[in-house]
């Protein structure tokens, strides 16, 4: 094994809320453990498209800020000291004498007794914004990681799905303006967001789009200019394009693993052993009879899943641990 190669119990395939929540139970069963995920930073979709949204069905929490859900799953797990391989690939998996190896973009191989995949829906690629070409980086956004990078600026939200709403309702009271701009009539958001925003006095313009970018003097971005069925020819003022406009995802390389795939979903019996020795899947991608998916299934799920990886990987030990608030 190569210098760079690294050795654990469990290779953890996504770090999102799942990912992160197996990263505790692993380290709680005694299990040393890495978790690669293609995001740069922790959390998944949580944090790359909703981290300032509330969510509402996690236990014990009335509500729960998805930035402070992330976090507070981050440090569960910290006193186990997972090593997070974060921005990487997983492309390759292979079986060995006693485990699998798992190799990463740039080539470099995690040895594990197991994998547990909590990809999510995989992968996922904004759609583009057509006027947004080149502007990636330089007043474009698709996700906002951050609320308080746009305080005080004129923000352009361009979509019409919850997500854009959910952004417009949060830049509200940070930024100077916020314009919500659709291509259709129709809006594909709930119509509880809708009129929270419109109850704020968002300017909603419709049957439109964003056709042209203007920077300032400096090369940031001042101005957009958008083209309305009704309303003509519009220039805004905006230091940001928040560019909600959805994403494509698939299961990447995982799809050439040789799992059993349906329309992103991995196939998994009631261990969460899918049909790959050893490979394992919990959350929104695993599939099985009356699945609903939600974070707190995600939860059971990747218990489930560790505590019977945690059995193959030392057939001496107790499937169930004891419950984490017994003493000693």
């Amino acid at each position: 094994m190569s210098v760079r190669d690294l050795k654990v119990d469990l290779l953890i395939v996504g770090a999102g809320p799942t990912g992160l929540f197996g990263a505790y139970y692993a380290g709680f069963r005694g299990l040393s453990t890495a978790v690669v995920d293609s995001l740069p930073e922790a959390g998944g979709q949580v944090t790359a498209m909703y981290p300032e949204k509330m969510i509402y069905d996690v236990g014990g929490f009335a509500a729960v800020r998805g930035r402070d859900l992330v976090k507070g799953l981050v440090e569960q797990a910290a006193p186990f000291e997972p090593a997070y391989l974060l921005g990487r690939k997983a492309e390759g998996l292979a079986h060995t004498e006693d485990g699998v190896d798992v190799t990463l973009d740039g080539g470099q191989v995690v040895r594990a007794g197991a994998v547990l995949i909590t990809a999510g829906i995989g992968e996922f690629t904004p759609r583009p914004l057509p006027a947004g070409d080149g502007w990636l980086g330089r007043g474009m956004v698709h996700f906002v990681p951050a609320l308080d990078v746009h305080a005080g600026q004129d923000v352009v939200v361009v979509g019409g799905g919850d997500s854009a709403f959910d952004w417009v309702i949060a830049l509200h009271p940070i930024a100077r303006s916020v314009t919500l701009v659709h291509r259709r009539a129709r809006f594909r958001a709930a119509e509880s967001i809708v009129g929270q925003a419109r109850a704020l006095g968002t300017r909603i313009i419709t049957d439109a789009e964003v056709i042209a970018m203007r920077d300032d003097e400096d090369g940031g971005l001042a101005e957009v200019e958008i083209e309305a069925k009704e309303e003509g020819t519009v220039v805004l003022p905006a230091q940001t394009v928040v560019a909600a406009l959805g994403f494509t995802a698939d299961l990447g390389p995982i799809e050439n693993w040789g799992l059993e795939i349906d329309h992103r979903s991995i196939a998994v019996d009631t261990t969460m052993a899918t049909a790959r020795e050893r490979v394992y899947a919990a959350g929104d991608v695993a599939a099985y009879p009356g699945k609903v998916k939600l974070i707190a299934t995600g939860f059971g799920e990747a218990a489930t899943a560790v505590n019977n990886i945690a059995v193959l990987l030392d057939p001496q030990a107790h499937l169930f641990p004891g419950h984490s608030s017994n003493d000693g």
